[in-house]
């Protein structure tokens, strides 16, 4: 029976030292420019602090025209590599890794913030999503193969900063992920059509990224059970990629699922515990590698169950670790620990409905414990609002959308 104290050696030969990981969350800590800032260094050390076993980063976005929201970090060149080079040191303590996430947005990015957006297809976002995100140009095919090479490029400039790992983001409605779906994904050449071509862009990345750091550095993919949408990614063809990339060889393949459109990563599908860890069962029956999954997990007990009862061989962790960075500690000492996550309220319907107070407040949470400070879930949120918008302007919380 597994237990959260146990190690995990991976397919390329890397042994983790326990079963709990974090999983990525948008920390909003790059500079213009698209470098690290110092407090990130600060904030993944305190989390290295808990003993966890990984740390995964927030997306890190292989082209500054293509960003997903104010403060990525951007890595395309060797420009910040001593920046990235103190992230990664500061956060690899004892036995603790970390491996850096490599993102694109796709057409989930803000709009106004990039010159273009670019997509799978020319489809864009209805209803309430469409007046935050521009509409979309579609990709040619030398640009999507060029995407391909800026992911391995950024994978082997990660390995050069000091990252013990990367993973590739194909979950969440972000470009892997538009191309996986069929509601996003209408093209009808190679990349599109069927599962087969919907999945080649990250397969392709994949081998890709594989190829640039050799066969004995972690390369994880972070992946959609579903996007929980009518004709999105569908948990039967979530559960043929998941095969494929066992197949070639991922070390890690963390399951989550939603995207923008229905973030079932936040709100889960109505129940306690973890949000897909049923899922992430079957996965592990076909994927022939470890699987992680992320979602809902705020006790002792249920990470407990999770791993006992062969549902995943990782758990990951998120909110609760931007509320207590020692939860994850507190789990491995066997202690009965429950998270105080829960939804973030502040009373006023257009702020509570554009579901960005929430993103915004963990944000603010992660700087405060990159500066030592405590951080107060259960604090007037009218407050924070007031403490957020100072920071963000009021334009940035009614638009920004769950990362």
């Amino acid at each position: 029976m597994t237990s959260s104290n146990d190690p995990l050696r991976l397919p390329c030969g890397v042994t983790l030292p326990n079963r709990l990981f974090k999983g990525a969350m948008s920390e909003g800590l790059g500079t213009p420019d698209g470098a690290p800032k110092p407090e990130l260094g600060a904030l993944y050390g305190r989390w290295a602090e808990s003993g966890i076993g990984l740390l995964i980063t927030g997306n890190v976005m292989v082209d500054d025209r293509a960003l997903g929201e104010p403060g990525n970090v951007v890595l395309e060149d060797e420009r910040h590599l001593a920046a990235l080079h103190g992230w990664a040191v500061r956060g690899t303590r004892g036995e603790t890794q970390v491996w850096m996430q490599l993102n694109h947005p796709g057409k989930q990015a803000l709009r106004g913030l990039n010159r273009e957006t670019v997509a799978p297809s020319a489809v864009p976002f209805e209803g309430a999503m469409g007046r935050a995100f521009d509409p979309p140009r579609a990709l040619t095919v030398p640009e999507i193969r060029d995407l391909t090479r800026r992911f391995a490029t950024a994978a082997r400039l990660a390995a050069r900063g000091g990252f013990g790992g990367v993973q590739l983001h194909a979950a969440h409605g972000y470009l892997h992920s538009q191309f996986l779906s069929p509601r996003h994904n209408v093209r009808t050449d190679e990349y599109g059509g069927t599962p087969e071509n919907r999945r080649r862009f990250l397969l392709e990345t994949f081998a890709s990224v594989r190829e640039a750091v050799g066969p004995r550095f972690p390369v994880s993919v972070k992946l959609n059970s579903s996007d929980f949408v009518r004709g999105g990614l569908s948990e039967e063809e979530s559960l043929e990629v998941v095969r494929a990339l066992g197949e070639a060889g991922c070390d890690l393949i963390e399951i989550s699922g939603g995207t923008y459109e229905k973030p079932m990563m936040m709100v889960g599908q109505g129940k306690r515990g973890g949000f897909f860890a049923g899922f992430s069962e079957r996965a592990r029956a076909v994927a022939g590698v470890p699987i992680g999954v992320t979602g809902g997990f705020r006790d002792t007990a249920t990470i407990t169950q999770a791993l006992a009862t062969g549902a995943a061989d990782m758990v990951g962790l998120a909110r609760p670790l931007a509320l207590d960075p020692d939860f994850a500690g507190r789990v491995l000492r066997g202690e009965d620990a429950t998270s105080t996550v829960r939804p973030l309220k502040t009373g006023l319907r257009a702020i509570d409905e554009s579901s960005s107070f929430e993103t915004l407040w963990h944000e603010d949470a992660l700087r405060r414990i990159a500066r030592g400070q405590a951080v107060n879930p259960d604090e007037n949120m009218r407050l924070a609002l007031l403490r957020i918008v100072g920071r963000t302007g009021l334009k940035t919380v009614l638009e920004r959308r769950r990362a």
